[in-house]
């Protein structure tokens, strides 16, 4: 297909979705204003039921809780599924050398790009940990904190070089991590059980409201997601960057 026939095909797209898009555009409801009562009882009731300022994390980690674990068991599979199949087609030795591509020079490494990201690295990973540990008193949570802590970790990689990043990066305590994140929720709602409540009951102490560790069990579900994140995407990251070295012919 030339080039003249993908353009006219994307303007056409362009033009059939812009009508449904004004549409929906103009009958949106106010900034405030919804139809639907679950989420005003949900802000009613975290805080008296939960002793929780974020009804996210209400939602996420307790009043639908099971549907977060399959959430995670996905995250699991898909990471597990991309580190088989690179692992598989590239396999598991390489060097710390660069892979090269003819007539497609590697770029020396940028000095401002190697000061700022040893600056801002740790700085990114304390706010994720502050996410993290937050995640019944503010917006956010194991995920998105566990997403800031990697993304501090790939930083750590345009600082110190693939050399250095690597001596911090180990993938089998990341492979611990993850599944252990995975297995700690689940265990989260087996527990209950034992003491004859439903499947992740809340039956530990829900403390004070806007208190950093309120809500009971939910800030032991949030750790585990944020374990389970935190590895899951640094274990992506991994193995992407290794699909640019080259491989060990010793291995």
């Amino acid at each position: 297909m030339s080039a003249a026939w993908r353009k006219a095909l994307f303007g056409l797209g362009l033009l059939l979705l812009l009508a449904p898009v004004v549409g929906v555009a103009f009958h949106m409801p106010s900034f405030g204003d919804h139809p639907l009562p679950y989420g005003d009882a949900i802000n009613e009731g975290a805080p008296r039921d939960r002793h929780v300022s974020n009804a996210v994390s209400a939602v996420n980690f307790d009043y639908r809780g099971f549907d977060t674990l399959g959430e995670e068991f996905m995250l699991v599979t898909a990471v597990t599924g991309a580190v088989f199949l690179l692992r598989g087609s590239r396999g598991e030795a390489v060097t710390s050398k660069p892979g090269t591509l003819p007539n497609r020079p590697i770029a020396a490494r940028s000095d401002a790009v190697w000061l700022i990201s040893r600056l801002s690295g740790p700085f990114l990973m304390m706010f994720g940990l502050y996410v993290v540990l937050h995640a019944t008193v503010t917006p956010g949570g194991g995920f998105q904190g566990g997403v800031i802590i990697a993304s501090g970790l790939l930083l750590l990689f345009l600082g110190e070089g693939y050399r250095g990043w690597r001596h911090i990066m180990h993938s089998t305590l990341l492979d611990i991590l993850e599944g252990g994140g995975a297995l700690l929720f689940a265990l989260a709602g087996l527990a209950p059980m034992l003491l004859g409540a439903s499947y992740m009951q809340n039956v530990l102490p829900l403390g004070t409201f806007r208190d950093m560790l309120s809500g009971g069990l939910m800030p032991v579900v949030n750790a585990a997601v944020a374990f389970a994140v935190l590895a899951g995407f640094s274990m992506v990251f991994l193995e992407f960057l290794e699909e640019t070295r080259q491989p060990d012919k010793q291995g």
